[in-house]
């Protein structure tokens, strides 16, 4: 019997002194963001990354007490370099998806906007669906939700889709007339039309993203790799206490008249 307990005390001690070495303290985190998507990220011309993206990151390694750095990064590579360990988390308007979760861990949402389509305010597409856009060239950029959505459900129907490397540059295809209508997130479309390059064109209508789920999935999360399970309770303690003290509104203030998380 004693013995056993003994060997007991043993083991518990063992695991205590494991479970301590292999968990991380989180002093610093590194932030992975594109800083392509406005008005959520972008990179200014003194290469400063801004945006609301980086506010609310900021405003939760506050709250977590760890400095954090932010490093841009090309949407394309952008899971790539978290698994690869260029950063600890992204924080850059990513939806959380069923097809995302296979790679990278998700925190809480901490915002949920609508998609939706802008066309030229001449535009004559009365239907935005795919019978209404057959024929018509859509854009929106590669590898995302909205590319995932127009190859699914507005392709099939006969629309051509092309890709782009940035939201922007879909855009400028847009007001250029190479494309007859854009799918993105909203509040990105918006800030796009309030711009003097975007004067041609205007919203046109909202895209159901509980009908579509499987592609615009539960709104935007934070991206932590799946072995990195405590740096994604610090977050979502950290989004819920933006959110309770108001930090998370004044934020919101400041880019958008109403809130969208």
């Amino acid at each position: 019997m004693r013995l056993a307990k003994l060997v007991a005390t043993a083991v518990l001690a063992f695991t205590a002194a494991t479970g301590a070495a292999g968990a991380k303290e989180w002093k610093t985190v590194r932030i992975g963001t594109e800083g392509a998507y406005p008005p959520f990220n972008s990179v200014t011309a003194a290469g400063e990354i801004v945006g609301f993206d980086i506010d609310i990151a900021k405003a939760m390694c506050e709250k977590m007490k760890v400095e954090c750095t932010f490093v841009a990064q090309d949407w394309d590579g952008i899971i790539p370099g978290l698994l690869a360990g260029k950063y600890d988390a992204i924080v850059a308007s990513m939806s959380i998806t069923e097809e995302r979760k296979k790679k990278v861990a998700f925190t809480n949402k901490y915002y949920n906007t609508p998609p939706s389509w802008i066309a030229p305010k001449d535009s004559k597409i009365t239907s935005w669906d795919a019978a209404g856009l057959k024929g018509k060239i859509i854009g929106t950029q590669s590898s995302t939700i909205h590319a995932n959505y127009l190859d699914g459900e507005i392709k099939p129907g006969g629309a051509e889709i092309k890709l782009y490397a940035t939201q922007d540059e879909a855009n400028a295809d847009l007001a250029a007339g190479r494309l007859d209508a854009v799918e993105a997130d909203k509040m990105t479309l918006l800030d796009w039309l309030k711009k003097p390059e975007g004067s041609c064109c205007e919203w046109k209508a909202d895209i159901d993203g509980k009908k579509y789920v499987k592609y615009f999935g539960e709104g935007a999360g934070i991206a932590i790799r799946k072995e990195d399970q405590d740096l994604v309770d610090m977050f979502n303690k950290a989004i819920e206490e933006t959110v309770k003290d108001g930090t998370y509104a004044k934020i919101n203030e400041k880019y958008f008249p109403f809130s969208i998380y």
